[in-house]
């Protein structure tokens, strides 16, 4: 099961004493999943479709407890491509959808059929329903990517102006969502980790966002070491390639002028660094009689160095 899943499978086991913010949750669940179907004069049905047969279960307990309406859950199988099965509900006409679409802020009020293209205000009477209302939204049209891969959590809808009005409203909060169009959907985001921490925390997802943090907190000790390793690896490549060639340039001054020609201090780093190829600089300084730091023996082998290019210029 994915993140998104599992995330969706725990906001819909919240449950709630009240009323009004079931009514609002229910809202933002039956706008982003929800469809009006026409089916005679003055008549609609409301279909509510979800992949999650745990989001199906709570429509279908908020329908019974807030409105009085016995639906059915019906199950599509889906056979193109492996996809999941989908649960539909159907409130038709008879079991009250015209009263339940405007009761939650979809249509407006009176005999006409005008659409509300907005966040029904008037039905956030506290905080803890505006909560409800962006749970709801989520359930009915969000998803939210695995930490392990990249931080993105979104709400689909195919309406502009309630797009914008619920990145109105989730902003008011303190976040900085923004909205792309994708495809013929306007899809209100978020990108920052510690933004959508904070969401999850203000939905009721603990669950999904303690498994966040863990991954973000793992993502940054693998981070830490692949940087100490490579770091490492580069000093490591480094000191190899300066041993390297300060064994070339006393090979080459053994070849041409002898090491013997050389002062006496330079003599001995070079004899014992011709033994020890593989011993840094640290290590070759404490063999020297008296020991010298790693500096005086970085001094003396560039000095090497300069006679060797020179007899190389000649």
């Amino acid at each position: 099961m994915s993140f998104s899943a599992e995330t969706k499978n725990e906001l819909a086991r919240i449950t709630s004493d009240n009323d009004n913010c079931n009514i609002a949750e229910l809202a933002a669940l039956v706008r982003l999943s929800g469809s009006i179907q026409i089916v005679g004069y003055k008549k609609l049905n409301l279909k509510i479709t979800t992949e999650l047969n745990s989001i199906a279960r709570k429509v279908f307990r908020l329908l019974k407890q807030n409105f009085g309406i016995n639906t059915t859950i019906s199950v599509n199988k889906n056979q193109m491509l492996k996809r999941n099965n989908s649960y539909v509900l159907m409130v038709t006409s008879e079991m009250g959808a015209q009263k339940l679409i405007k009761d939650l802020g979809i249509l407006e009020p009176g005999d006409g059929f005008y659409p509300l293209n907005k966040v029904p205000s008037h039905l956030l009477k506290d905080d803890e329903c505006i909560r409800a209302f962006i749970r709801g939204a989520f359930l009915g049209g969000g998803s939210i990517s695995d930490p392990g891969k990249n931080y993105h959590m979104e709400f689909v809808t195919n309406n502009e102006e309630f797009a914008e009005s619920l990145q109105n409203l989730i902003n008011s909060l303190g976040f900085n969502c923004k909205i792309v169009l994708r495809k013929n959907n306007y899809v209100v985001y978020l990108k920052e980790s510690e933004q959508i921490s904070d969401l999850l925390s203000i939905i009721g997802a603990h669950n999904a966002l303690l498994s966040l943090q863990n991954t973000k907190i793992v993502k940054a000790m693998r981070n830490n070491v692949n940087r100490i390793v490579n770091c490492e690896t580069a000093n490591l490549s480094k000191t190899v390639n300066a041993a390297v060639r300060q064994v070339e340039n006393i090979k080459f001054i053994q070849e041409t002028i002898g090491i013997n020609s050389l002062p006496e201090n330079l003599q001995e780093i070079a004899k014992v660094r011709l033994e020890c190829e593989d011993l840094t600089l640290k290590e070759l300084g404490e063999i020297l009689n008296p020991p010298i730091g790693k500096s005086g023996v970085n001094h003396r082998l560039r000095k090497i160095e300069e006679i060797a290019n020179n007899l190389r210029n000649k």
